[in-house]
């Protein structure tokens, strides 16, 4: 196989700056968090759904596409910011303008990569949205989004109340049956991991 000449890439230097965007950006935070510092958590609890899912509910998940796929989840947002939920669920309009544009800051992300790799990345960057693999992410940023309100909550930060309940909602009683059959490991992780988010470092050790 031959390879491009040496030349500079600006992918990585890139993807870099997401420590420089924050979140949450409407809402005053206990403790700021970026966009890389978000990805990172997501990451992790995408990757434990994934093996929860295989080694307890006789899955078939890749693993691996899980964990890529969740640590670039937020990618565009080092060209489109962190828009706030409210905004960006305005209305159907605003959503599927803004999900155009996020494909269009991949595509742009894309180009910053040697072409020889550009097609490894794309998969990853422009998931199949249908596939198990991606829909396990998007559950992982909805509890990545619920545990941050846990924390800010358990420092007194009442800012945080409407934007807990909103994302627990999402695992709400009556959501569980049907998310349940499909997502089993969901609610093992919820179930299992997730109340230790209230204790405090003395109570976890």
């Amino acid at each position: 196989m031959s390879l491009e000449p040496t030349d500079q890439h600006s992918f990585f230097a890139t993807i870099a700056r997401l420590k420089y965007i924050q979140r949450w950006g409407l809402m005053r935070s206990y403790m700021p968090e970026n966009v890389l510092e978000h990805s990172a958590q997501v990451t992790q609890v995408a990757h434990a759904l994934a093996i929860i899912r295989n080694a307890l509910f006789d899955g078939n998940v890749d693993v691996g596409l899980v964990s890529q796929i969740a640590l670039y989840h937020d990618a565009a947002e080092v060209y489109t910011g962190d828009l706030p939920t409210p905004i960006k669920y305005w209305n159907s309009k605003i959503s599927d303008a803004y999900k155009g544009i996020e494909k269009e800051a991949m595509l742009k992300l894309l180009t910053h990569l040697p072409v020889a790799l550009n097609v490894h990345y794309k998969h990853i960057l422009l998931p199949d949205e249908k596939s198990c693999e991606y829909i396990i992410v998007k559950i992982a940023d909805k509890i990545v989004a619920h545990i941050k309100c846990i924390e800010e909550l358990s420092q007194g930060n009442k800012e945080f109340q409407k934007a807990f309940e909103f994302t627990g909602g999402c695992f709400s009683d009556e959501n569980r049956i049907r998310l349940e059959a499909e997502h089993p490991e969901v609610y093992y992780f919820i179930d299992n991991f997730l109340p230790s988010f209230k204790l405090t470092l003395d109570e976890i050790t």
